[in-house]
């Protein structure tokens, strides 16, 4: 990989231990119940073979009342805590202890908390509203919203509400990062992402159409052995080339080594790829270079991988883009370049 080409990782998580109890995923026994600092971060990405310009950060599912939140505020307490959190890190004011510096701000590119879309639009615009004061100074850098959509009920983000907290989104040019699970979840979570996105643009002028920003390839069973007949990656594939046809939709390219066989995660960047070719190769033909953005789902990408799985991803997306033989522009483009381009990044 050239080292002229930077990159931006589009998707990683961080907490304090002071702020683990807030996590709604967090037990004790979960091999991430524990501090995920941005000092911890940059040790992971120190043998990066490029420059690592920045990095977008992604809401952790923080404990969350919707009902009490569309109330009086009290429920949205936690995710506000997480706003909180993260303006800390982009404006260089640490707390002690926390693993970061006044050095580091310059590494937040952006950052994307969560939001009660279920909720509706009159809630969105409160929300929204005290999520701009909790960010302060660092609010231009909020630059979207992502509500889970993979261990929720079928049918979540199709509500009337759902879809018009989405053209709110739109009109006020924030994106709408989308967590679905086809692994554990099935094809009915892509169907239904196909019929959100749909619904969200249906009579929307072109300029207000929200963004879409899929997380890790919609998490295919990538323990799959036979592409031919496996009705699962079939799905997953016909549902790639229909969201690829919509220009507002974008592919993190991240997410594969939890749904990978554990054998699987051990092996070399190489022969990952090699086993990953057909979901890849599908991704880099439904949305083309200028619609990938690479992103490493760090720390959750080290579960099962161990400390040098930011790197191992890395070479994989790097064997990608040699095999597929893309010229430097096209790199660019899945290095840092979409993510500019979709999340509207001023670096």
């Amino acid at each position: 990989m050239s080292s002229e080409i930077p990159i931006i990782d589009s998707h990683i998580h961080l907490y304090p231990e002071s702020e683990l109890e807030t996590l709604a995923w967090c037990t004790p026994d979960s091999p991430l119940a524990k501090q995920h600092s941005l000092e911890e971060y940059k040790a992971a990405i120190a043998s990066s073979p490029a420059p690592v310009k920045g990095f977008i950060f992604l809401e952790t599912d923080r404990k969350v009342d919707l009902e009490a939140g569309a109330k009086d505020g009290s429920g949205w307490k936690y995710p506000l805590m997480e706003v909180e959190w993260v303006k800390r890190i982009a404006l260089g004011q640490p707390r002690d202890g926390e693993g970061h510096s006044k050095d580091d701000a310059g590494l937040c590119a952006a950052y994307i908390p969560w939001a009660p879309l279920p909720s509706g639009a009159q809630a969105m615009e409160k929300y929204i509203d005290l999520v701009q004061e909790a960010a302060g100074d660092s609010w231009s850098k909020v630059r979207g919203f992502r509500y889970l959509l993979q261990d929720k009920p079928d049918k979540t983000c199709l509500t009337d509400d759902f879809i018009e907290s989405l053209k709110l989104l739109g009109r006020k040019g924030l994106v709408f990062d989308v967590g679905v699970n086809q692994h554990d979840r099935g094809r009915i979570q892509l169907e239904e992402t196909v019929e959100m996105i749909d619904r969200a643009h249906e009579g929307v002028p072109e300029d207000e159409k929200v963004k879409f920003i899929l997380n890790h390839m919609c998490k295919p069973d990538l323990t799959v052995y036979n592409i031919l007949t496996d009705t699962s990656y079939i799905a997953w594939r016909t549902a790639m080339f229909t969201l690829g046809k919509s220009p507002k939709t974008y592919m993190k390219l991240s997410g594969g080594f939890p749904e990978m066989t554990e054998s699987m995660r051990q092996r070399s960047p190489e022969e990952i790829f090699e086993a990953l070719s057909p979901w890849l190769s599908v991704v880099l033909a439904a949305f083309g270079p200028s619609r990938i953005m690479f992103a490493s789902d760090w720390p959750v990408c080290t579960v099962g991988v161990g400390s040098d799985a930011w790197s191992k991803w890395q070479k994989l997306v790097e064997r990608l883009c040699w095999m597929a033989s893309l010229e430097d522009e096209d790199k660019k483009m899945i290095w840092g370049g979409t993510a500019v381009e979709a999340y509207g990044l001023k670096l």
